[in-house]
């Protein structure tokens, strides 16, 4: 039996990887027309007063934190499909990246709830940006991966390891907390331990943080004081900035042994 049409329509807008002034303009009207805005927990709070009009409700997932279920998301963007008419699920990047777009989008359709994607920069793009390195560097890389070694409760294993292994580059997801975890996977599949990473924190945004390492030095992540998320990149493009950082490492260990 097929839901009945709805009256509203449901928005699935990416709000970037953090900067307010990268959301799209298409993502930037739909705010601006919202009666009510479903937002994830990391969204910039100048991109939330884009909606000046509309009821803001916080809907976000933190690893190790309080979050929303998903399918209680689900059953609020149908509901207020059905009292309202422009409905924006504000979502950090893009939200057809590792966002959950997918339950979402079933759950509208089979509602009859009429839908829309809004694409996002995702924070894959403005890590690369912050680091002014191409992820498809002519001669050194033609395949970039986006993974992640998150799984849901209850799921099986993916293949993200085996996907990484094969690629020039590749941007990892949500893998900051399981960083020693990452590097042995990748490491016994064949990953040189010299391979440079970066690790870029709060892409795009003023306090941007990037620590660079290579993969056997990947582990020494869980020393560094991250709060917000951290995006990890690896691949040979990535071979000057660990060059230049080692060179800068140097200099300040000089500078000091010669003040002392």
């Amino acid at each position: 039996m097929t839901a009945p049409a709805s009256p509203g329509k449901v928005y699935l807008v990416g709000a970037g990887p953090g900067a307010p002034d990268l959301v799209t303009l298409r993502a930037a009207r739909l705010l601006a027309q919202a009666d009510v805005v479903f937002h994830d927990a990391l969204v910039h709070p100048d991109t939330l007063a884009l909606a000046a009009r509309a009821e803001r409700v916080a809907v976000g997932k933190r690893c190790g934190r309080h979050s929303t279920a998903q399918r209680f998301i689900n059953k609020r963007l149908v509901d207020a499909a059905r009292r309202h008419a422009v409905v924006v699920r504000l979502k950090g990047g893009d939200p057809m990246l590792f966002g959950r777009a997918q339950e979402e989008i079933d759950a509208l359709r089979d509602a009859g709830v009429a839908f829309e994607v809004v694409p996002g920069v995702t924070a894959a793009l403005a890590a690369s940006a912050e680091l002014g390195v191409s992820l498809t560097q002519r001669g050194v890389a033609r395949s970039v991966t986006f993974a992640t070694p998150r799984v849901a409760p209850g799921t099986p294993e993916n293949s993200w390891a085996d996907a990484v292994a094969t690629t020039d580059t590749a941007a990892i997801y949500m893998g900051a907390g399981e960083a020693a975890a990452v590097a042995g996977a990748l490491r016994a599949r064949g990953k040189p331990g010299n391979l440079p990473v970066v690790a870029i924190e709060n892409a795009s945004l003023p306090g941007a943080r990037r620590w660079t390492t290579t993969l056997a030095g990947l582990p020494r992540l869980a020393d560094e004081s991250f709060e917000g998320p951290v995006m990890l990149l690896l691949g040979e493009v990535f071979a000057d900035a660990l060059v230049r950082e080692q060179f800068l490492a140097a200099s300040r260990t000089y500078l000091l042994q010669s003040a002392g």
